[in-house]
């Protein structure tokens, strides 16, 4: 048997209506006037629920070491961001090392010396990516100095503590785990020493201060790697990074309530976090990187006056592979080995180790922008105009030819005759182009004498002959005020003693 319930659409409509207005009695009453705090939703107990459900490991999980440096964070930094601490130039700040390892863990280090190494490195990638190159700049500038230091006297609880003359930038020491121990640190490099000038002033970089700790091998030596952990700092000049942390909380002062939630608070001491152990292949000084990097060359080394007499000012002329007065330009087909040599060609040698893994194509790439970032500015600009290879225009252009040229078969003239008899010229006459950047008479006389296969020492005087066939010296001024694209035939003429050329231009 079915039942059926029947009802008239006002009942039904005015009952919807009445449920309806029912739920939404009491909603925004609670909530008032004031402001909505996500904290509060945060709090409310099915949160609290979800966060106990999680795995309890988790809650326990804490690296086997843990490192402290005695230096206060700064207030300017927002919450999800990684802390950011100021320190003097060379002053020494104490780096706490605890063993945070628990009941059990580790048990093969329990009574046993490890060995950690403190290193300050560049935060920024792109200058990670040039660090060799930017700790030799700071090497030649500061002669005899270190970028980081260990304070021996105050330190505590430290075994063995080295510095490598070859490791600007690293100390390693060895300490007992059982023991209080405090390595007191030194950086002596300031953060807007690598930091390129820009219009309006310098924002220094950050570095960071990274530890890395070794147990000891089956060796003996200490290789085996157990933890490594860093924060990231900034250096300034002597009390300047106590002034900047002043200027930091005023300005959070001067913030608003609200936008402060946004900020992390400045904590005494700044514990350096978990990441990945330092690459084996770190900076390594060494004087022939230093010398080859550094070394300055004269502008004298560079003008037109001192490329080899062989090489031709023709631009059909191919440049010996050894020269250096001529580059070649790239192909994007080139192999990692031949990017390696045109480097070298190229006069890039200290940037061989950097691009050791780019092919010719890769090189090509490269943008403006990303040549001075990794190389800096000089030799960023340098070799991207090398790598497009624009060619430079000339400022005067000559044609010459030899009065006499020799017979070849390659610049012989046929014509026909009405007979149909082929017969042979020998009025060409070939001429060769001269592209002069600089306008003087000895640029001009040096490449007609490479042209014309003519010893350079053996041309006495050279004349331009003028109306009425008058004889008028060779001067810088009369070669600034030639005209572009001048034709000249050459005639050698031998002085009295026999014994050097003349060289008349018609």
């Amino acid at each position: 048997m079915a039942w059926v319930l029947k009802m008239d659409d006002a009942t039904i409509e005015s009952g919807l209506v009445h449920d309806f207005d029912a739920s939404l009695s009491g909603i925004g009453q609670e909530l008032g006037a004031g402001a909505y705090s996500m904290s509060d939703v945060l709090a409310l107990p099915i949160f609290k629920q979800e966060d106990s459900s999680l795995p309890p490991e988790n809650e326990t999980k804490n690296p086997p070491f843990q490192y402290v440096l005695c230096a206060a964070t700064s207030p300017a930094v927002k919450l999800h961001d990684e802390t950011l601490t100021y320190l003097n130039q060379g002053q020494s700040y104490e780096v706490r090392m605890l063993d945070n390892r628990k009941a059990g863990e580790l048990p093969e280090i329990t009574n046993k010396m490890v060995k950690s190494t403190v290193r300050v490195v560049f935060h920024d990638r792109r200058l990670q990516y040039t660090e060799h190159q930017q700790l030799e700049g700071w090497k030649w500038n500061r002669p005899g100095d270190r970028l980081l230091d260990i304070d021996i006297p105050m330190s505590v609880g430290i075994v063995e503590p080295k510095t490598h003359p070859s490791q600007l930038n690293a100390a390693e020491f060895l300490w007992d785990m059982d023991k209080r121990t405090s390595v007191f640190v030194q950086v002596h490099c300031i953060s807007t020493e690598f930091t390129p000038r820009k219009h309006g002033g310098e924002k220094g970089v950050p570095f960071r201060i990274q530890i890395d700790t070794f147990a000891q091998g089956d060796s003996g030596d200490y290789t085996e790697h157990l933890h490594s952990a860093s924060c990231q700092i900034k250096v300034f000049k002597p009390k300047g990074a106590d002034r900047k942390q002043k200027t930091d909380r005023e300005k959070m002062e001067k913030r608003t309530a609200q936008e402060k939630e946004k900020y992390q608070p400045s904590y005494d001491t700044t514990i350096l976090s978990e990441c990945s152990p330092w690459p084996d292949n770190a900076y390594v000084s060494t004087n022939q990187a230093a010398t080859s990097s550094f070394t300055s060359t004269p502008l004298s080394t560079y003008t037109t006056s001192s490329v080899p007499d062989s090489d031709s000012s023709s631009p059909n002329h191919q440049a010996d592979p050894g020269s250096h007065g001529n580059s070649e330009q790239l192909s994007p087909t080139a192999s990692i080995q031949d990017a390696q040599k045109w480097l070298l060609k190229n006069r890039f040698s200290s940037y061989t180790r950097l691009f050791s893994h780019f092919s010719g194509s890769d090189l090509l790439k490269l943008t403006r922008d990303d040549l001075v970032q990794i190389c800096g500015p000089a030799d960023g600009i340098r070799l991207f105009n090398a790598l497009k290879s624009r060619s430079v225009c000339p400022r005067l252009t000559v044609y010459v030819c030899q009065e006499s040229p020799r017979e070849s078969p390659l610049l012989e003239r046929h014509s026909t005759s009405e007979n149909g008899e082929h017969s042979i010229s020998s009025s060409l006459r070939v001429y060769h182009a001269l592209y002069l950047e600089e306008l003087t008479a000895a640029e001009l006389i040096r490449k007609m004498a490479c042209v014309c296969s003519l010893p350079l020492g053996k041309i006495n005087q050279v004349y331009r002959q003028g109306p009425t066939g008058i004889h008028i010296l060779l001067s810088d001024q009369m070669v600034y005020n030639l005209p572009d694209e001048s034709c000249f035939l050459i005639s050698t003429v031998k002085d009295e003693l026999g014994e050097g050329l003349h060289l008349i231009l018609k």
